[in-house]
């Protein structure tokens, strides 16, 4: 599968078949997000990978509202990847923040996770960026030191239920050209 391909066939996954996903895949799923692009290639991100059934249990009932729509693929898929970020490294300069955004660590975990997620679609696997979660809660169940975030999880695994295409905007409702306001035209 080409790279276009997947960006515009990946669908958010939230139904899991049972079936394990085999450790050459995972590790390739991984390796997409080892080559990640980071501030200055500080790749300030870390990965839990959570096979352990109790624990992908007390990850959904625990640190997922009720209404989460993610929930019950992080209790049956048969895997979750939570994303971790090491702060006050990306995005700094001298221990100070380089820029008025502070810390990078979001945007470069963010991505990682993209990279994560379009390579698990290219091997068949579905995926769901997860950010409505009790980040402390989690942190707690996994055991994460201080200075290290959890920004996301995904629940990963074959997918049961695969939804169609969501509407998308035109390019010319999001990008201008030269200044804000002036319309592109592609």
């Amino acid at each position: 599968m080409d790279v276009m391909e997947a960006i515009k066939t990946r669908r958010s996954v939230r139904r899991f078949k049972p079936d394990a996903i085999p450790e050459d895949v995972m590790n390739e799923v991984l390796e997409a997000a080892r080559w990640a692009p980071s501030w200055a290639n500080t790749q300030c991100w870390e990965f839990v990978v959570v096979t352990d059934q109790a624990v992908r249990q007390r990850l959904s009932e625990e640190a997922l509202s009720p209404g989460n729509p993610a929930r019950r693929g992080v209790a049956e898929a048969p895997a979750v990847v939570v994303a971790l970020g090491k702060e006050g490294i990306s995005g700094f300069y001298k221990d100070s923040p380089a820029t008025d955004k502070g810390d990078w660590f979001m945007y470069d975990v963010g991505v990682a996770m993209q990279n994560l997620c379009l390579a698990a679609w290219g091997h068949g696997l579905g995926t769901v960026h997860v950010g409505l979660m009790d980040a402390v809660k989690i942190e707690e169940i996994l055991g994460v030191p201080k200075g290290t975030r959890v920004v996301a999880l995904t629940p990963i695994g074959y997918p049961a239920v695969v939804g169609g295409s969501p509407p998308r905007k035109e390019i010319n409702d999001f990008v201008w050209r030269e200044r804000y306001g002036a319309k592109y035209t592609p």
